[in-house]
């Protein structure tokens, strides 16, 4: 078997060293034909945009011997040679824009001294139209790539320092703009997408391909390309996690594919999540490893969304304004949520999103439930084996007790006048224990605030904020909120509960048969 390798992103490095490189080059080629082109592309972390990269500079560099026995090699490419400027900017964390200024300038240095050339200007903007215009002067046109450009700004989300980062980067991005008659090549990723809006107000002018069907596939792996670049490792791991070939492929698809980066594409496996799998041969969930996405969470604190239901328009994939935070926007990009079906209304098009897979919804319940409760880590384990004994024996009182230890940590700094924070609480604690549950739930007469299923029983619950108790009862039996289930086959039993603001906790509840 080929070697694998999860920290090798340089693509020279990674055919020098023998490791397995599932050829993208087919799709990559389609995006090389136009004779000048420029163009964006988003997606999450992990996701290969850095060997991509890597592997567009070794083209442009004209290296065909790195791509015997792929599709390139044999393709009507003529392989011509480019002066490169490639900026990686993965690694920029920056407090101030004077740091900014320091670390872009490092970048250009270092393209310069590669290429053979010094640079007299000294702000970034203009040094990088310098070095633009020396190599197009010496070599007549030449390929920009941008990797991971919107890294300096990522640290400033939702502060006013992010107003002073943004400009600053708004005007060095101009450049490609202006220079866009020298290149012959541009392509700049990110995590986030700003092209149509703040920093990219003045790039408009490149083709997006975040959300492009010929490039929904480009990055990560289908299910086809799985099953034949990596058939010995399947085999492996089936026989070190006593499974059969189907069952193995049923559980990587259940762990780690399940992202739609196009209305109708096929849908992608996280090729790191893949490739670690296959190095310690086991299924678990390596995205959590990565850390904690601690702006998403303290953004969701104060707009706290319905993660029960989760639909949203066209324009949740072409806006997004770092000054101006849309936590809905945020999870997509990010990779927490994907797109699962769309449908089309007229001239418009509304889209169902949900976790990609199950190591996307068990990280990010995690991350939810002890950012949102300030449980200490070490606490959450015990509390979520209690809540699975309780969940698992119907002991609904012992159930709700446990819960409560969820909710006593919330500072009280923290107002809980809006229902949705501790319905998030509600939420993804019962995700992380394993239970199906759905919050805001349509019938044709209400909208119930949760249902939890187990493979026993259907627990059906109200909550009253600043209410009791009975008003809960009550609003479930006149709603008939539990009628949908009646010919489940499964034990129905309603939970009516107050919640007070006050106590900031679970207040009085009833549990009664239907």
């Amino acid at each position: 078997m080929r070697p694998l390798t999860t920290s090798v992103y340089t693509y020279s490095n990674l055919v020098e060293g023998g490791f397995l490189y599932v050829d993208k080059t087919a799709a990559i080629h389609q995006f090389l034909k136009p004779a000048f082109c420029q163009y964006f592309l988003s997606r999450p972390r992990r996701f290969g945009k850095s060997l991509l990269v890597s592997t567009l500079k070794s083209i442009f560099e004209g290296r065909r011997e790195l791509f015997k026995g792929l599709f390139l090699d044999t393709s009507d490419y003529d392989w011509p040679v480019y002066p490169v400027i490639h900026l990686d900017l993965g690694a920029m964390t920056v407090d101030t824009t004077v740091e900014l200024q320091r670390k872009l300038n490092y970048e250009l240095e270092d393209n310069a001294t590669r290429l053979g050339l010094s640079l007299a200007r000294e702000d970034a903007a203009e040094r990088f139209q310098e070095l633009i215009q020396a190599l197009a002067a010496r070599n007549g046109r030449v390929v920009i790539l941008i990797d991971e450009y919107d890294k300096p700004i990522l640290g400033h989300l939702g502060k006013s320092s992010v107003l002073a980062i943004q400009e600053q980067l708004k005007k060095f991005y101009s450049v490609v703009k202006k220079t866009e008659a020298l290149q012959r090549f541009a392509l700049i990723t990110g995590v986030s997408k700003f092209s149509k809006v703040s920093i990219f107000s003045d790039l408009n002018n490149l083709t997006d391909l975040t959300m492009n069907a010929q490039a929904a596939t480009l990055l990560g792996y289908t299910q086809t390309e799985l099953e034949a670049n990596f058939p010995e490792y399947l085999e492996a791991l089936a026989t070190a996690t006593g499974r059969t070939r189907a069952q193995t492929l049923e559980a990587m698809r259940a762990w780690y594919n399940g992202y739609r980066f196009e209305a109708d594409a096929e849908t992608v496996y996280n090729p790191v999540s893949v490739m670690k799998c296959f190095l310690e041969m086991k299924f678990k969930n390596y995205w959590f490893e990565t850390g904690t996405p601690g702006f998403l969470i303290q953004l969701l604190k104060r707009q706290p969304i319905n993660l029960g239901d989760l639909s949203a328009g066209e324009e949740l994939f072409s806006t997004y304004d770092p000054a101006n935070l849309e936590p809905l926007a945020l999870l997509v990009q990010t990779g927490y949520l994907t797109i699962k079906s769309a449908e089309s209304f007229g001239d418009s098009t509304s889209y169902r999103l949900g976790y990609p897979n199950k190591e996307i919804e068990h990280s990010f319940s995690h991350w939810l439930a002890q950012g949102f409760s300030e449980l200490p880590s070490a606490d959450m384990t015990p509390l979520l084996h209690r809540l699975v004994a309780a969940l698992r024996e119907s002991r609904l009182e012992d159930l709700l007790d446990t819960l409560r230890l969820f909710f006593a940590k919330i500072p009280n700094t923290i107002t809980l006048d809006h229902e949705k924070y501790y319905q998030t609480i509600f939420f993804t604690v019962f995700k992380l224990i394993g239970a199906v549950v759905e919050a805001e739930v349509s019938t044709n007469i209400g909208r119930i605030d949760a249902i939890v299923k187990t493979a026993t029983d259907i627990f059906v619950f109200e909550f009253k904020l600043d209410g009791t108790a009975r008003r809960a009862m009550e609003q479930i039996r006149k709603m008939r909120y539990f009628e949908p289930y009646l010919d489940d086959g499964r034990r129905v039993t309603l939970v009516g509960a107050a919640f007070s603001k006050k106590t900031r906790n679970l207040g009085k509840f009833l549990v009664e048969a239907p």
